[in-house]
């Protein structure tokens, strides 16, 4: 770079920062969803943000992720260097574009150090290269929980799923949601039942969960395109459009399970949804939190069984919230052997961002200080010091003004901080081991006694 050039320093397009009210908010969530998890036994793990190129490809390339690769910058004078070990093959590097096929490689690598079934909840950043847009990030974090087995994974884990999503929702307090569950092997069961070739079921699966994005009628075209017959497709909307109560929903596949023909699979995922739906009950989920929706499909070839889909009613175009499923084969695939599991996940950045817009939640104050210590004279200080800790070690959060501005500005500052109070000691105040506790909210200003300065700002806080 020549002296002088300007650096464009703006941020990378589709690369987030937060201002300091943002990432309070993001800290805030983070603690209420790692609360739910651990509340169900969910241990903690990081996996690395960059994994062998290999490895993030195990499965292919899952979805229209395009995976980022990283390469050594190295300076003029070790150019050569590059081109002689230039990493490729198995040295190839890229950064992770989720935490599942990750997950697979961190348990193959600790595979007799871990307990199974093992569940753990990861809250890392990941990486996409896709198109930035409106909600739309290349970097974001991701909050994901999975359980995984060796063989057998009990279906009941499958219904602790809506329970945790319920928790977690309910707490954020994002107002009314609705967990929409299906299972794949309702669908693929099905589509096998019209006389539709296994070959063309994966790709008819796909086009049946684009539905809401696309709509019925492009749809339909979509799967004729498919090879799928006007008859089979509009066999298959209907099918997808069946509703009503979850009790009434699983009478009707129970139904067409018994009328069919060839409907082992249906029959099958009818059994599992089944169970799932009574676990979900049993755990105390609301029956207005969760229905079954023939039409999610989850378009990931991976999933296999109990898929999850979550819409914040009402707002209905920010999409899925909270997704995932079941998986047989994902997991084991460097160990060569049968590792089930179920999981969901949160974009947490995407869900930020979304909800912000639509004024569903707002930004914390930017600091997490509740006081103000105000400096009104230098030779204080000692004092305001001694004030501070012992307010800190009451468990008060304390911005101690180190700076001599008048009375005025150091309110505004505070204000402009969301600190709602402000400690004022003067020399009169000092010597009589007093303070003046000032409201900003409400401009009420009290005479405290020193001593009791901790209690009387806990007491106003709550």
């Amino acid at each position: 770079m020549a002296k002088g050039d300007k650096i464009n320093f703006s941020t990378p397009s589709g690369f987030p920062e937060f201002l300091p009210s943002e990432k309070r908010l993001e800290l805030y969530l983070l603690d209420i969803i790692r609360r739910v998890f651990e509340s169900y036994g969910f241990t903690p793990i990081e996996t690395p943000a960059v994994e062998r190129l290999e490895v993030l490809q195990a499965k292919g390339n899952q979805g229209d992720n395009i995976i980022y690769g990283i390469e050594p910058i190295l300076p003029p004078n070790r150019q050569a260097e590059r081109d002689k070990s230039g990493e490729t093959g198995s040295e190839a590097r890229a950064l992770k574009f989720d935490q599942t096929v990750p997950l697979a490689a961190y348990i193959a690598r600790h595979l007799n150090e871990l307990t199974f079934p093992f569940a753990r909840y990861q809250t890392d950043v990941v990486f996409r290269g896709e198109r930035a847009k409106d909600g739309r990030f290349r970097q974001f974090r991701q909050c994901d929980i999975d359980v995984v087995a060796r063989r057998e994974l009990s279906l009941l884990y499958d219904a602790q799923m809506p329970a945790i999503i319920t928790e977690i929702f309910e707490a954020i307090n994002i107002g009314d949601f609705l967990i929409r569950i299906n299972n794949r092997k309702v669908l693929t069961g099905f589509f096998k039942s019209l006389g539709i070739a296994e070959n063309q079921i994966k790709s008819c699966i796909g086009i049946v969960d684009t539905l809401e994005k696309i709509g019925e009628s492009k749809v339909k075209q979509d799967l004729e395109k498919e090879g799928i017959s006007a008859e089979q497709a509009q066999k298959i909307i209907e099918f997808i459009k069946i509703g009503g109560l979850v009790d009434e929903v699983l009478d009707k596949l129970k139904h067409l399970a018994q009328n069919l023909p060839e409907t082992e699979q249906l029959s099958l995922g009818v059994t599992e949804l089944e169970t799932v739906i009574a676990g979900v009950r049993n755990l105390g989920v609301a029956e207005n939190r969760f229905c079954i929706d023939l039409s999610i499909a989850r378009g990931l070839d991976y999933y296999t069984g109990t898929v999850y889909e979550t819409t914040l009613l009402g707002h209905e175009p920010l999409g899925s919230i909270c997704s995932g499923g079941r998986y047989e084969e994902l997991v084991g695939v460097f160990l060569g052997e049968k590792m089930p599991g179920v999981g969901i996940s949160i974009g947490l950045t995407r869900l930020i961002s979304r909800l912000l817009k639509a004024g569903i939640l707002s930004t914390l104050a930017a600091t997490p200080a509740q006081v103000m210590v105000v400096n009104m004279q230098e030779d204080l200080m000692p004092t305001y010091l001694k004030v501070s800790q012992y307010l800190r070690q009451a468990g008060i959060n304390v911005i101690t003004n180190f700076d001599k501005r008048p009375l005025g500005k150091q309110f505004q500052l505070a204000d402009k901080q969301g600190i709602q109070f402000c400690i004022i000691i003067g020399s009169e105040e000092a010597a009589a081991q007093k303070s003046s506790l000032k409201d900003l909210k409400t401009g009420e200003q009290v005479e405290v006694l020193l001593e009791n300065l901790a209690e009387e700002v806990k007491k106003r806080l709550i």
